[in-house]
């Protein structure tokens, strides 16, 4: 059994602890800036009392999170749709493995569409590297997120894998709090939805002995969020780009600039699904397999449902028509849409390095990926 003095270094924020940091957050220039632009119109002297005010996790989500990206949504997308919340038993905690697209939103989304579908939220990954700042911490850790530390040697990688797994576990079967991670370390950059072997066996390590009952008291649900325009594209495709030529070196503001494109930046449509959760898969094991044949397998259930409930927009079926210099998918799309599409992949490529017909290339996969992906499993 765990306890919560084995992970006083990674945890998000006690009860105890959020007034506290509540008021360092609206004492900060920086918050100014985002109540002028998400909260336009509004009293904010009356949401700075409103904080100051506030002393619970809960309530900061539901009164000052729950708002705040919806204003997000309303500003930058065409709306937020979503499937399968009804699958999910309220009060019983879920491990979302998840595709992740926005840094931000993804999960943030997640929390808005738990609490209006009749659930508590969930805690959430947070990457050490983005935590460049005290109001960065303090704004992650009052909205529930949990530290998992980036970077090290072999010997401190399997040391802080062993402890994240053990602080995922006892979140899920002690807490009984869900909770949400992407099912890849970083955004998928090429459209790729695709899930780690390497986090399967990091659950695993803190199992006791029966791989069937350690992955079945997880409660993993695969979670897919489809946007119609990819956030931050360009900075992937400048990234893609750069590994062309060895390891990518990120610049020290790069996560924080890509925080705030994704927030900002329009996305079209956007569509939330919840897959049916793996417990029903793990039957499909064979409990005499090796450990790795097992791991690989599970692995390719998850994607499998990741690709059946990708939202499929017309961004995808003509990134693949270009792709292919094909009209197969020309149904699925008016002129009107694939001029739009044009207009912004170049206003994405214009300005990278690189040839021109390379970064279309990796424009179009983006898109292009959870089609093909789909068309496999077929």
């Amino acid at each position: 059994m765990f306890k919560e003095d084995d992970f006083e270094d990674i945890r998000p924020y006690h009860d105890h602890e959020i007034n506290p940091a509540l008021k360092r957050i609206i004492s900060e220039p920086l918050f100014d800036k985002i109540l002028d632009f998400l909260f336009q119109g509004q009293d904010k002297v009356l949401i700075r009392k409103m904080l100051s005010e506030t002393h619970t996790a809960h309530d900061f989500q539901v009164h000052f999170m729950h708002p705040l990206v919806s204003s997000i949504v309303k500003k930058t997308s065409a709306g937020l749709t979503y499937d399968g919340f009804n699958q999910l038993i309220p009060g019983k905690p879920y491990l979302f493995v998840a595709n992740h697209r926005d840094i931000v939103l993804d999960s943030a989304m997640l929390q808005v569409l738990l609490l209006d579908n009749g659930h508590l939220t969930s805690e959430i990954t947070f990457g050490s590297n983005l935590m460049i700042n005290p109001f960065i911490i303090d704004l992650g850790k009052v909205n529930r997120m949990f530290k998992v530390i980036r970077g090290g040697n072999k010997i401190e990688l399997l040391k802080n894998a062993k402890r994240l797994s053990a602080y995922i576990r006892y979140t899920i079967t002690q807490k009984k709090v869900s909770a949400w991670i992407a099912q890849r370390s970083g955004r998928t950059k090429d459209g790729n939805d695709r899930t780690e072997p390497g986090l399967l066996k990091m659950f695993n390590m803190s199992a006791g002995g029966d791989f069937h009952q350690a992955f079945a008291e997880l409660n993993i649900v695969p979670l897919v969020v489809s946007y119609e325009y990819e956030p931050c594209s360009a900075f992937k495709i400048k990234e893609l780009i750069a590994l062309l030529n060895g390891p990518y070196q990120k610049k020290p503001d790069e996560d924080l600039l890509s925080i705030i494109t994704g927030i900002t930046q329009p996305k079209g449509r956007i569509h939330m699904s919840v897959g049916k959760p793996v417990n029903h898969l793990l039957k499909e094991l064979d409990p005499d397999d090796t450990l790795n044949n097992k791991i690989n397998r599970l692995t390719e259930l998850i994607d499998a449902e990741v690709y059946r409930h990708y939202k499929l927009w017309p961004s995808n079926y003509i990134a693949c028509d270009m792709l292919s210099n094909s009209v197969a998918y020309r149904d699925h799309y008016t002129d009107h849409e694939k001029k739009l599409f044009l207009q912004t992949m170049e206003n994405d490529i214009r300005g990278l390095a690189g040839e021109k017909e390379m970064k279309e290339e990796f424009f179009l996969k983006i898109y292009a990926n959870p089609l093909i992906n789909l068309n496999r499993l077929k």
